[in-house]
């Protein structure tokens, strides 16, 4: 390492000597004592890797003088402490450094280079569905039906942790990838060899969910990036980034009697969606920390997706080092994070001084009341106290405005009328909210205080209760209210993520069938962190996100046309009318429940073993080769045609002549209308193909489930049965009229015609496009698809990132301009030229139009860095690397 500024020291803790580089030290000689917390961790970065050529005195001097205002313009690499995966993206992590393993052996090359450099650590948490729900043993039962459906997968995750270095798994019924993280794996310091001498860093993540940045309520620095990317870290690559700008958020003040941490982080999210912090970095700062719990801060940052952010960090300060004991590390590593942490003047106290930033919001949180969001995107914040009038208004934007419809059902629980707005799925799940022992006990209280007063829940909710993490249920039943949650039907179904990502089971067949048959529209209520369209469930119309505790008072309501604060809820045991605040839970009585029930020997039980598993888990059968052995009638794991026939020649980047548009789309494409998610339907390409295979529909799974499978997952992308495509009107799912024939097809089997037509293709869509999970498969999909290039007004930071890593060009409208300013019908042949093999920020597009007329037009170019610009001409990310390390 260069060490061009001389910033290398030496720091004493726990009688052992650390080198680490200095920040002070470099403030002798560049000013940086104005740098927000998160960028003086990126400016550590630098120093460390400081090699004159991935990283110069120039990147350092360049963040070192950081302009506030300054628009993003230069390039950095930031190499990343760890790596974090959950299963449904870090399985085609796995299954890609397989291939890359087969493909190195191809090259001539060693295939132990296909190691991971740095820890990489997966959490299986994705896998559970609420199959059970409503009995003391649905966990158990769920558990069972988990490891039958997904045999094969953990096999093979079984067989990557035995192949590769420095790679663990957390096995299945631990918790959720995110509270894990933050529960037990995160560091906050390092304290490691690093080219043979002990040196003291900070924790640095990046992980293959959005949601990663949770961890940054615990002060570390990470955020979610595409498996493509995470792979690529694993590798030792750099992952190259715009010096960001960075909003600081001025929180003062304390909540007030009966707002939780969800309604604060869905006050924020509205306020920061409405600032526009997309690409950028949020910084939480202001007195109001100190009356911050720990966990409301992982509530703030677990949602930094949701308010556009790139990460929503903490600094790190006395609550820091107080959770960390809590948790259950030890003296030595919270002493190790104390010191670092001060010698480098990233201990926030009273007399920290503020830092300097592009922009400050500010919130009393004394001002936030109780709120809920949606019906289908969580910065669409709704006070409580208007909830009912604005589900009656989206109600009868959705029908037109018809009368509401009352439908009888004979289900399994008891004959009932289902009605328009009555909620089918009332779920206490997702990291966001199962971290926090606030939230959590606020709901137990209130599930005691209403089965104390007879309260039940509607025979129509179906209830489910997925616990973040062990400690969780730990506390619940010390406090004595998991037997007063499951008295109200919401009992444990699993430790992992369940109906947030869309894992919510099946509807009785009954309720399903009248909802289906009667167009009506049934609701969920969860405490999520996502309600995208058809995420939740296929059919459910409506998502709101609340917290805990108001999951628990919707489902004892039934439905979300009510006014939960002003009408009943229900009545007691003598009939009489039983309101909200006859049941809600003082914040003094949570913060004792807190105090008396949540302690370190708790996180100690949760954790002893964790990397073990249960009997299940020890019992999947694996291999121990170097090579994974790929069956050719597996229907989970295959090996990808990424690397078939590739060369250590560079192709480079070509212009594109005669494209095809297979899809044209309006604004806020997410992640999950692109990417395969939730069930797969019998009649879909995917479901079509796995029983061409002999797989009954009963043993689909989910989409989530077979992401190590190509074949599927290319059947799924832009299938989402919410997917609007502008090429099929009148229609709703993965649906495209192939051109010239205008013959209407779904949308992976033009994709098919057209590729055995040799016929390039592209996307055309509107703003926003991409936003949601950071979803590799959104990209690896588009590019089995045969799509060259997606043209659009904006993109995620993600997605489009993403697109880079598959070597799909990532086009962009010029600023005003769409497809309605040419008149685009996407029924047209399209040539791209100027590309100048990545060179060009510009290119030229020519539209022939079915009557022989042209529309020529400039679009942007969105290859955004130098590495990205590698990377195309390589053909995608892992190309890139697998040349370089075959060479």
């Amino acid at each position: 390492m260069s060490d061009t500024l001389k910033t290398a020291m030496q720091l004493a803790v726990n009688n052992k000597n650390y080198r680490y580089y200095s920040l002070a030290k470099l403030n002798e000689q560049i000013n940086i004592a104005h740098l927000p917390f998160s960028l003086k961790i990126l400016l550590e970065n630098l120093l460390r890797h400081e090699n004159g050529v991935d990283v110069t005195f120039e990147d350092i001097q360049a963040l070192a003088q950081w302009d506030p205002q300054a628009q993003p313009a230069t390039e950095i690499a930031f190499t990343p402490s760890r790596v974090v995966l959950q299963d449904f993206t870090g399985v085609p992590a796995v299954v890609d450094l397989a291939a890359m393993r087969d493909a190195m052996k191809s090259l001539g090359g060693d295939v132990q280079k296909i190691n991971p450099l740095s820890p990489a650590e997966l959490v299986i948490d994705h896998s559970v569905q609420v199959d059970k729900y409503g009995t003391a043993d649905a966990a158990e039962r769920n558990t069972q039906i988990e490891f039958e459906r997904n045999k094969e997968r953990y096999g093979f995750l079984k067989w990557g942790q035995s192949a590769f270095d420095t790679f663990k798994v957390v096995p299945p019924g631990n918790g959720i990838v995110h509270q894990v993280n933050l529960e037990y794996l995160a560091r906050v310091v390092f304290g490691a060899e690093q080219n043979g001498e002990l040196t003291a860093y900070p924790d640095t993540v990046v992980g293959t969910d959005s949601h990663t940045t949770m961890i940054n309520g615990l002060g570390v620095l990470g955020w979610g990036v595409g498996g493509i990317e995470a792979e690529a870290a694993m590798l030792g690559q750099a992952i190259s980034m715009l010096i960001p700008q960075v909003v600081g958020f001025k929180l003062t003040g304390r909540l007030p009697e009966g707002a939780t941490a969800t309604d604060l982080v869905l006050t924020v999210v509205e306020m920061l969606r409405e600032h526009g912090v997309v690409g950028k970095f949020v910084e939480f700062f202001g007195s109001g920390l100190q009356h911050l719990p720990l966990a409301d801060r992982a509530t703030l940052a677990n949602m930094a997706p949701e308010y556009g952010a790139t990460c929503g960090i903490f600094p790190v300060d006395d609550e820091t080092l107080r959770y960390l004991t809590l948790s259950g590390r030890s003296e030595e590593q919270v002493e190790l994070v104390k010191q670092y942490a001060k010698a480098q003047g990233m201990f926030h106290d009273e007399n920290s001084e503020d830092a300097e930033y592009t922009a400050v919001l500010e919130l009393d949180m004394s001002t936030v009341v109780p709120s809920i969001s949606g019906p289908k995107r969580p910065q669409d914040r709704i006070v409580l106290t208007e909830a009912k009038e604005k589900f009656q208004n989206l109600f009868n934007a959705f029908e037109n405005g018809r009368d509401k419809k009352s439908i009888p059902v004979k289900a399994e629980r008891g004959e009932y009328h289902f009605t328009d707005g009555d909620i089918a799925v009332a779920a206490i799940t997702s990291c966001t909210n199962t971290s926090n022992p606030a939230v959590m006990l606020g709901a137990g209280l209130l599930a005691r205080n209403a089965a104390e007063k007879g309260l039940t829940v509607k025979p129509w909710v179906k209830t489910s209760l997925a616990p973040g993490s062990k400690v969780v249920t730990h506390y619940l039943q010390s406090a004595g209210v998991l037997d007063d949650l499951e008295t109200l039907g919401f009992n444990v179904v699993g430790f992992g993520c369940t109906t947030c990502i869309g894992n919510s089971g099946p509807l009785d067949p009954a309720l399903s069938k009248a909802i289906n048959d009667n167009d009506l529209v049934a609701t969920s209520v969860l405490s999520g962190n996502r309600n995208f369209e058809g995420r939740i469930h296929a059919d459910v119309r409506m998502n709101f996100l609340a917290s805990p505790p108001l999951v628990v008072a919707y489902a004892i309501a039934g439905t979300m046309d009510i006014d939960v604060q002003k009408d009943p809820l229900g009545q007691d045991h003598e009939g009489r009318d039983v309101y909200l605040k006859d049941i809600w839970p003082s914040n003094h009585e949570i913060a004792d429940t807190i105090q008396n029930n949540v302690s370190n020997d708790m996180f100690a039980k949760g954790y002893d073993g964790v990397f073990e598993g249960d009997d299940n888990w020890k019992n999947v059968k694996t291999s121990a080769s170097e090579l994974f052995d790929w069956q050719d009638d597996s229907t989970y794991i295959k090996n990808p045609p990424y690397f078939e026939g590739m060369t250590l020649d560079v192709a480079g980047i070509s212009d594109i002549k005669g494209a095809r548009v297979l899809a044209k789309l309006g604004d806020s494409v997410t992640t999950d209308h692109i990417s395969p998610a939730g069930s797969i339907a019998e009649d879909s390409p995917a479901g079509r193909y796995l029983k061409a295979k002999g797989v009954d529909k009963s043993e689909f799974n989910s989409y989530g489930s077979r992401r190590g499978n190509h074949e599927v997952m290319m059947r799924g992308t832009f299938a989402n049965i919410r997917l609007r495509n502008q090429l099929a009107p009148g229609t709703e799912g993965g649906w495209t009229r192939h051109q010239p024939s205008d013959e209407q097809m779904s949308i992976f089997d033009a994709s098919i015609k057209y590729q055995k037509d040799q016929v390039p293709l592209v996307i055309i869509a509107g703003k926003e496009y991409g936003t949601g999970s950071s979803r590799d498969w959104a990209a690896k999909g588009t590019n089995l698809l045969g799509v060259k290039a997606v043209l659009v007004e904006s993109y995620e930071r993600i997605h489009r990132s993403n697109l880079v890593g598959m070597g799909v060009i990532p086009l962009q409208f010029k600023a005003g301009e769409s497809a309605e300013t040419y008149d685009l019908t996407g029924h047209e042949t399209y040539d791209i030229t100027g590309l100048e093999n990545g060179n060009s920020k510009t290119a030229h597009i020519t539209a022939h139009r079915e009557d022989g007329s042209t529309v020529e037009f400039d679009v942007d170019v969105r290859i955004d860095t130098p590495k990205e610009v590698e990377y195309c001409r390589h053909g995608g990310i892992l190309h890139y690397v697998l040349r370089n390390l075959a060479q």
